[in-house]
């Protein structure tokens, strides 16, 4: 309607249903009976930064157990546990930010050898 995506808006309202102050919930359930999302409904919660980190590292760590090396092509897509990790891509984004990466991290992949 008028270039707004109507579905993606009342999505919007059900899973930020919380956020929205009482006259806001009570107007969209009386007026157009929308209801709070359910579990099931709400988006998968954002994975933190530490999470992702040790996801790649784990991938990094099989990848370098399976081949001995981490000389791995920046399109290269590890399976872990069945989840497909881009492990190319994140070595070559890191090599890129050596100079961000706290001496931790840095440690952990200069142990699997890690060309730099």
């Amino acid at each position: 309607m008028q270039g707004e995506d109507l579905g993606a808006w009342t999505m919007a309202q059900r899973v930020g249903w919380d956020a929205l102050t009482p006259a806001q919930q009570w107007m969209l359930d009386s007026v157009i009976g929308l209801e709070p999302a359910s579990e099931a409904e709400l988006p998968p919660a954002r994975r933190t930064q530490a999470d992702r980190w040790a996801g790649h590292l784990s991938a990094a760590r099989q990848f370098h157990a399976r081949e001995g090396h981490l000389n791995v092509p920046r399109k290269h897509v590890e399976d872990v546990g069945g989840v497909p990790v881009k492990l190319g891509g994140f070595l070559d984004n890191t090599r890129r930010r050596a100079a961000k990466i706290t001496l931790e991290r840095r440690a952990e992949l200069d142990a699997l050898g890690m060309r730099w």
